[in-house]
């Protein structure tokens, strides 16, 4: 089974990603649950704008896109800015919205039987915010979301320390990590061995 994440910081690879961290934590219970997992940093490519499989010369969301039709769970994460997501995120929602029409051989859409998930890391409110928009976006466009699939870390109103410095958040994230985990998990197995049917489900 495989995972994705894709890191929708600002940053690029060249500095240190607190959203990177958080997933890095949520790979560590995918390693024991024999889940073989990749994180991709958006801001390390270079992703063309629109709503298409493929937009220009030298766009690389292609080569992402790969990895997501390859990949049994999908986990986008994302900084809050604002008390939102980053830019990098609804990107990455409008390029897979650009796929939805796209079908498998029994006439779904490619994201069927995959799952999803969200992970959001800041210094301020919009932690929920940001998740309902993520994982509206993915079911909207075929991905099954799980209960207890948004995984979260804001630190104390106001300036403070960030998800790292914090020494990795609180019990309250460790255990959300650890219900996505096991969620994104136990229902991608499921969905391997029981797939949602075709018939009432085609586009």
């Amino acid at each position: 089974m495989k995972a994705l994440f894709l890191n929708c910081s600002l940053k690029s690879s060249e500095e240190e990603s607190n959203t990177e961290g958080f997933m890095k934590d949520v790979q560590k219970h995918y390693e024991t649950l024999g889940v073989e997992s990749e994180i991709v940093r958006l801001a390390d490519y270079y992703v063309a704008y629109g709503v298409a499989e493929d937009m220009e010369d030298g766009d690389e969301w292609p080569e992402i896109l790969e990895k997501v039709k390859e990949a049994d769970i999908l986990i986008i994460g994302t900084p809050l800015w604002l008390g939102e997501k980053s830019s990098l995120a609804t990107q990455a929602i409008e390029r897979l919205y650009g796929s939805s029409s796209v079908t498998n051989d029994k006439g779904q859409s490619i994201f069927y039987n995959k799952v999803g998930g969200a992970v959001i890391t800041g210094n301020e409110d919009g932690a929920k915010h940001a998740a309902a928009s993520l994982l509206y976006g993915l079911s909207h466009i075929g991905f099954v979301i799980p209960p207890n699939v948004d995984a979260y870390w804001v630190g104390e109103a106001g300036p403070g320390p960030s998800y790292l410095e914090a020494g990795h958040g609180n019990d309250f994230s460790k255990a959300a990590i650890q219900r996505l985990a096991y969620n994104t998990h136990h229902v991608a197995k499921m969905l391997k061995e029981q797939p949602i049917p075709a018939e009432g489900n085609t586009l």
